[in-house]
């Protein structure tokens, strides 16, 4: 299997370590993290989930593409995709990850194996690409994410200040300070959750 070599996985590995010390690059855990830096937008008016027309995953695109461009204008990106099996190179879930980013290679691969029960084992896959930052870039993989065929993506630049994770019905930006964060929740209020815990 390939290893990414956009910067190399072990300094990847050590860049993540560092910018971000509090755990793995699981996306849904950053949010609580790194929650002081942390906001969420919603995808779709009245926070709808998933899109049912071409009108609805232009606006969902939109949005996403909106807060990118606002996180990444003029720098490089690495996009993080993620797979799964139940070995460790077994066949990996989903296969939709391979066709819309068939540039990303192996980072690293995350076990799961502590439980005594091997066949409840599992792995983690993580795929990274660099790139240069451009809007409508990673908008087959976008769209995956709010069929819900995707999870657990990442997009963040280069030297790892900002992160973007896409999911179905939103996405969860950790900003560089709660400062940067507040300039962006308030700049996309209609955007905003309206549960009061900002989810």
């Amino acid at each position: 299997m390939p290893i990414y070599r956009g910067d190399g996985p072990i300094r990847l590995s050590a860049l993540w370590q560092h910018q971000f010390p509090k755990g793995p690059p699981i996306a849904h855990e950053l949010r609580t993290a790194y929650s002081d830096r942390w906001v969420r937008f919603h995808s779709l008016p009245g926070s709808k989930r998933y899109p049912e027309t071409e009108d609805e995953y232009a606006v969902v695109l939109h949005r996403y593409n909106t807060v990118l461009d606002e996180l990444f204008a003029g720098t490089d990106v690495h996009v993080i995709t993620v797979a799964w099996s139940w070995e460790p190179d077994g066949p990996e879930h989903p296969p939709a990850r391979h066709q819309v980013h068939p540039q990303g290679t192996r980072w690293t691969t995350l076990a799961y194996d502590d439980d005594p029960d091997p066949e409840l084992h599992s792995y983690t896959h993580l795929y990274a690409d660099r790139r240069p930052w451009r809007p409508g870039t990673v908008d087959d993989i976008l769209r995956e994410v709010a069929d819900d065929v995707l999870s657990g993506v990442i997009i963040t630049d280069s030297n790892l200040t900002r992160v973007h994770h896409p999911y179905d019905g939103g996405a969860d930006v950790i900003a560089t300070s709660s400062a940067e964060r507040d300039r962006m929740r308030d700049s996309h209020q209609d955007w905003l959750p309206r549960n009061p815990a900002g989810l």
